[in-house]
């Protein structure tokens, strides 16, 4: 699998490996990757089935042993892209339990070498854009459905996948430090995806914020 780089990752270098990974899962018993990943899993006919679960809090159905992916309010398939994530979670799952502790991204596998590089398309970017306005940052969060953490100034958590969950965390700038965002993941994270994956889900979940904050209604001071 391709690394992250210095820009914004690659997703369609991301997306490349669809149908390697969807041969490695075709004879997978559909209930144990039900069980390694937290997905219901709904037999349709003999050997057919359909995985349902959410993605972003979006509902997701995956459907076995094609692994197309669909959504189920439009019947339209997803994004290639989307589909490379959903196929990895799927390949690397184990089902170990969340550790319900924090990591960074500089301790995922390989993660200390693109630290620099992942801090740049997301801390450094959601602080250009919240800059010290943390009611402006918590108004965001909230606004996807992000559940309050205890770490930094603010912090929310987000579940990208039912076993993927990331945290951003606020730190308030003062006159000597700017206002700083990190976003951390649950020290299991390599048990479900890879660390690329881990740096486009960061990727996102920063769009995401910033689309939602430009969405926020502006105050005047």
């Amino acid at each position: 699998m391709s690394r992250p780089t210095s820009s914004q990752p690659d997703l369609d270098r991301f997306a490349q490996r669809i149908d390697e990974l969807r041969s490695g899962l075709v004879h997978a018993d559909p209930f144990q990757l039900a069980e390694r990943t937290a997905v219901n899993y709904q037999p349709v006919q003999a050997g057919r089935g359909e995985f349902h679960f959410d993605l972003w809090g979006r509902p997701v159905r995956l459907d076995y042993p094609d692994f197309v992916a669909y959504s189920p309010s439009t019947g339209e398939p997803l994004a290639s892209f989307h589909l490379a994530l959903l196929l990895y979670y799927f390949s690397t799952a184990d089902g170990r339990p969340l550790s319900n502790r924090w990591i960074a991204f500089t301790e995922l596998p390989d993660g200390r070498f693109y630290t620099q590089a992942f801090q740049s398309y997301t801390g450094q970017e959601l602080g250009r854009t919240f800059q010290n306005d943390a009611a402006r940052f918590i108004q965001a969060a909230r606004s996807l459905d992000g559940s309050p953490g205890s770490i930094g100034d603010a912090s929310f958590a987000f579940q990208a996948l039912p076993r993927a969950p990331l945290l951003v965390a606020f730190w308030q700038g003062d006159e000597d430090f700017p206002a700083s965002f990190q976003l951390l993941f649950d020290a299991s994270a390599s048990h479900y995806l890879p660390t690329d994956a881990y740096a486009i889900l960061g990727s996102t979940l920063t769009r995401r914020l910033i689309s939602a904050a430009q969405a926020l209604p502006r105050t005047t001071p």
